[in-house]
């Protein structure tokens, strides 16, 4: 008993001393210091320097040039000239006539064979031909016309030249003023004054009047419509009639309504720039013109059956 009392007192006195040596230990590895860290490059700076900075403040954006920070209320609504409003009209003026130098005064020529065709039928076979051009800008031009038609071994039944001038008035419509000279038959001299363009629905509409040397008043209507069935095949319905103020036994032309021709062509652009068609058009003289023409021995109405070509450059 007296030696397990002694054990037993000496081994807390042990086991502390231990424990406080282990402590001390522990206390001891853990106060050693760390290795210093490497000196941070130039790179880690920057890196360190953008991570801190506030991309709040900053625009991440396409780069655009400064703007004024208040513009009219109006200035981004759409109307003409709405970057006067921010940027002032003479700043504007230098790139607005710098535009219009480049692009909005090019002058341009254009030609466009609109019939060039063989006509059968009955009697004798004939001819057509149908061309326009112009040259000029957006708003003004030069425009010329020519037409005509005849039979084969014949002498040329009409035949006319235009010079006018035309004008845009508005969105694909011009106004045209100018002179008129028939080439067959009389020799006369006419003053022109028509519109030419676009009506709704893709319609081409050439609409003229005619005052001659001799005081005869006359008019034509024209109106065409290009029909897609396919990328090349395009199907063409066309009209036109012709009226005269009075009576010209000369022309063989009647007062009122002369005569209409009703058309229906079928063409292949075998390029846009090149389409041979084929198609038929009826004709008919009314009112008085139908009695000089039977007086001549010719018919009141004729039918052709055509075969040309439409080519522009």
């Amino acid at each position: 008993m007296p030696v397990l009392a002694a054990v037993l007192l000496v081994f807390p006195v042990t086991a502390t001393a231990f424990a406080a040596q282990d402590h001390a230990q522990h206390q001891h590895h853990g106060t050693h210091e760390m290795p210093a860290p490497p000196e941070k490059t130039s790179e880690d700076a920057l890196e360190t320097d953008h991570s801190q900075m506030d991309h709040t403040q900053m625009d991440h954006g396409d780069h655009k040039p400064a703007r004024p920070q208040n513009p009219s209320a109006n200035a981004e609504s759409g109307p003409i000239r709405a970057a006067d409003a921010i940027w002032g009209a003479d700043a504007m003026r230098p790139s607005r006539e710098a535009l219009y130098r480049e692009h909005g005064n090019m002058q341009v020529f254009w030609f466009q064979g609109d019939r060039a065709e063989y006509r059968a039928r009955a009697g004798h076979d004939g001819y057509l031909w149908d061309a326009q051009g112009y040259y000029g800008g957006d708003i003004n031009k030069f425009w010329f016309k020519s037409e005509g038609e005849g039979s084969f071994g014949e002498a040329v039944e009409d035949a006319e030249v235009q010079a006018l001038y035309s004008r845009a008035i508005a969105p694909f419509w011009d106004v045209q003023a100018g002179v008129r000279q028939d080439l067959a038959g009389p020799w006369r001299t006419h003053a022109v004054f028509g519109v030419q363009g676009i009506a709704p629905y893709m319609f081409e509409v050439d609409a003229a009047a005619f005052l001659s040397d001799k005081g005869n008043l006359t008019a034509r209507i024209e109106a065409e419509y290009d029909q897609r069935l396919t990328q090349k095949l395009i199907v063409q319905p066309r009209i036109e009639t012709n009226l005269s103020a009075q009576d010209i036994p000369e022309l063989s032309i009647g007062a009122g309504i002369d005569n209409v021709e009703l058309g229906l062509r079928l063409r292949y652009e075998i390029t846009p720039e090149f389409a041979p068609y084929i198609g038929v058009e009826q004709e008919w003289k009314l009112s008085r013109s139908r009695n000089f023409v039977r007086a001549e021995g010719e018919d009141a109405s004729v039918t052709n059956y055509v075969v040309g070509a439409r080519f522009w450059f």
